[in-house]
């Protein structure tokens, strides 16, 4: 049979009734009763386990009341002075209560002498049991298959002849663990479809209850705090984060399926007992919804840091001090939010979002010793810049020195100082120009019905860029101080490149308009003079009131005719809007965007019903886009009585105009007013409704490519008569007395 090393003291037993057992026998009793006499038996070979390494010795089967027993060690004869059993009356110890061979068994190699009734073949024998032929030794009592005799267990047992499950130390330990399973089917049986108990949700106790139940309780418990607006305190900036707006909700559903799985692991469900099983709830969001309000936050609470640098008002410098900035953590914002919504925590209660600390580069001193070492002397003195042959020379006053310096702030934590070309060029203006020739840039000259390109001319001069480099150094020097000038080539800001490349190449539109009023006239002529010229890029937008600036008398404008309060009244630069309203009509045969116009209160009758437009500074202005690719020149021609503006460019559409007719008609209103110098008599006109489209057509097929509507609501003019003021009353007149005088009646419409 195989034998396990790891298990050499091991006994296999066989019983009366032919069965084998396993395990370490149980003791035997310190008495033992002499052996009972037994009928011969025929020997009966052992079978022997296939695979096995060692044949099985052959045992005769023993008495039905005799139990056999042998050891998983190899059969040894034991010698003569083998170890006595115990003494009577006392436990034998394990080793021999489980090893020792029957009484009257010998050894392998024994006499054939010996007793047929008790002869057996030789059984394994455990190295600490008496050997065969032994006197001494005592033989073990038949075992049931628990290990316990006929007579009970082995003296020294704690039971009473009991079997071993019905002893109490075992009974008890098996009865609690019934109990405890017992309990548990029970406990699961009747919890199973509902959510485990204690279970709380954001603060809200759904344990016992049906997933039915559940979602009612957090539909309304949790849901309204989830999605009530809870402000956020970021630093010392407050705020308000809107669940909703950031997409933000409560999945109750979800939820809900998250927390009724009941638990399965016993300790799980005897903890909830004693203690609240937390889930947490399943929010939905719109990650950018969120990243909105966050970004909305960061607006109110970011604050770059201010470094130290030296300002300089006029020619004063200061010092300014610097000062950490902060960010907002806009990760961790949105993190904090989420949190605090899916705790249904008090909405009321602010939540507190990360701001990190964005600390400034350039310390104080730095900047005080640019100011010490570097400002102060810069603005002691003016610096003289002078020719290479000292003939053409000009002065630098300290404002434009005070101008053109700069302070930026550095990595490492220094304030560099430079002087800014542009800014020193255009503190200095003309003053350079003594110094070489200067530029010329390309332009565009218009001879009859053609355009062409004047070229650029590049000069010579000063060159901002180097002068600034050769100023710095010597600011930091004490006066009278003075540089030379280099003279290089000045490049035109605009070339002839640019100019060709812009395809302004033919007559686009043009809209002429006439005029009698003189003081209108001269308005007209000194706008047409600022806005000839005018260059329009490919995608930018023309205004009016921008490029020409202020119109005042400063400009040269006077007062003339405009509408005011439907009437008509007296202001400088009167008579623009008929400037406004030819360009309008240019921009609207050129094809190009109409971005803002306004008509007219009511209709002008020199002007194309629902073509034009009106413009009034700082309020109403006239704006168009140049939506091509090309660009456009604008040209304005002034003569007494007319005026004209003429497109340049390249020509993409055939444009036709079609008038409604004029609909909803209005009569005017008819008024006498007091002649006190300021009435300016109105002859009236009709209001009307009336609709201009705009025809886009193919330049090459004539075929329509699109329509633009344009709608225009004339309100009427009313008629004003200007009257004498009443005589004054002549003595004894009732109206000298205080009489009461007679109201006049008024004149009806129409008329």
């Amino acid at each position: 049979m195989p034998q396990d090393p790891a298990r050499d003291s091991d006994t296999v037993r066989l019983h009366p009734d032919g069965t084998v057992s396993s395990g370490r026998p149980t003791p035997p009793p310190a008495a033992v009763s002499p052996p009972r006499a037994t009928e011969p038996t025929e020997p009966r070979a052992a079978e022997t386990p296939a695979g096995s390494a060692d044949p099985a010795e052959v045992v005769a089967p023993p008495a039905a009341d005799e139990t056999v027993s042998w050891s998983a060690t190899p059969p040894v004869e034991a010698p003569p002075s083998a170890t006595p059993v115990a003494e009577e009356g006392t436990a034998a110890d394990d080793t021999t209560a489980e090893s020792g061979s029957a009484a009257g068994t010998s050894s392998a190699g024994d006499s054939p002498g010996s007793d047929p009734g008790e002869s057996t073949s030789l059984l394994p024998v455990d190295p600490g049991t008496p050997g065969a032929g032994d006197d001494t030794a005592t033989p073990p009592p038949p075992v049931d298959g628990d290990g316990d005799g006929p007579e009970g267990p082995p003296a020294g047992d704690a039971g009473s002849g009991r079997p071993w499950w019905r002893r109490t130390a075992v009974l008890a330990p098996v009865a609690a663990v019934a109990v405890l399973g017992a309990a548990y089917g029970i406990d699961l049986a009747v919890s199973s479809g509902d959510v485990p108990r204690s279970t709380v949700v954001g603060g809200v106790d759904i344990g016992g209850l049906s997933p039915a139940a559940a979602a009612t309780r957090l539909e309304e418990e949790l849901g309204p705090r989830v999605s009530a607006d809870h402000p956020v305190l970021a630093g010392d900036v407050e705020g308000v984060v809107h669940p909703p707006a950031a997409g933000i909700t409560l999945d109750v559903p979800a939820t809900v399926d998250a927390a009724d799985d009941q638990p399965l692991n016993p300790w799980t469900r005897l903890s909830t007992l004693f203690a609240d099983r937390t889930v947490t709830p399943v929010l939905t969001g719109d990650e950018t919804a969120l990243t909105a309000q966050v970004d909305q936050l960061a607006a109110t609470v970011d604050q770059p840091p201010v470094e130290a640098t030296v300002v300089i008002e006029g020619t004063s410098p200061r010092l300014v001090e610097a000062a950490d900035g902060r960010r907002l953590d806009r990760d961790g914002a949105a993190e904090a939010i989420t949190a605090a919504l899916a705790s249904g925590g008090d909405p009321t209660r602010a939540i507190e979002l990360p701001v990190d600390v964005d600390p400034a580069t350039v310390p104080d001193a730095e900047a005080q010793r640019v100011l010490d070492e570097t400002v102060t002397p810069a603005l002691a003195a003016p610096v003289r810049v002078v020719g290479a042959d000292g003939a053409d020379s000009a002065e630098i006053p300290v404002a434009a020195i005070a101008a053109s310096l700069t302070f930026t702030p550095q990595e490492d934590g220094t304030l560099a100082v430079a002087v800014d070309p542009q800014a020193l060029k255009s503190q200095m203006g003309e003053q350079f120009a003594v110094f070489g020739s200067p530029a010329e840039d390309a332009r565009f000259e218009v001879s009859g019905d053609s355009i062409a390109v004047v070229p650029s001319v590049d000069g010579e001069g000063i060159n901002p860029t180097d002068l600034a480099q050769q100023l710095l150094p010597v600011l930091t020097q004490a006066a009278p101080r003075e540089v030379t000038a280099v003279l290089g080539p000045v490049p035109a800001e605009f070339t002839t490149e640019q100019a060709q490349a812009l395809g302004i190449e033919e007559q686009v539109s043009s809209f002429s308009t006439n005029f009698t009023n003189t003081a209108s006239g001269t308005n007209i002529r000194v706008v047409a003079a600022e806005v000839d010229g005018a260059l329009v890029l490919p995608g930018e937008t023309f205004s009016l009131n921008g490029y020409t600036g202020p119109r005042g008398t400063a400009q040269g404008y006077v007062p003339a005719a405009v509408i005011s309060g439907g009437e008509l009244s007296q202001a400088v630069g009167g008579g623009i809007s008929q400037f406004a309203t030819t360009m309008f009509n240019a921009v609207f045969f050129a094809g190009l965007e109409d971005v803002y116009h306004k008509p007219h209160s009511f209709y002008i009758s020199r002007y194309p019903a629902g073509r034009e437009a009106t413009v009034y500074e700082g309020q109403i202005d006239l704006q168009w886009r140049n939506d091509t690719d090309t660009g456009i020149y604008v040209q304005t021609e002034w003569v007494p009585g007319s005026i004209t503006v003429t497109f340049w460019g390249t020509r993409y559409y055939d444009i036709e105009s079609i008038s409604s007719d004029r609909r909803n008609l209005r009569a005017p209103a008819q008024q006498e007013k007091i002649d006190d110098g300021n009435c300016t008599p109105q002859s009236g006109s009709t209001g009307f409704d009336i609709t201009v489209t705009r025809v886009f057509q193919d330049l090459n097929t004539g075929a329509e490519l699109r329509r633009e509507a344009f709608d225009t609501r004339y309100a009427a003019e009313a008629i004003i008569r200007c009257v004498p003021p009443p005589a004054e009353p002549a003595p004894g007149d009732p109206a000298a007395s205080g009489a009461p005088t007679p109201t006049p009646t008024p004149t009806p419409p129409g008329g």
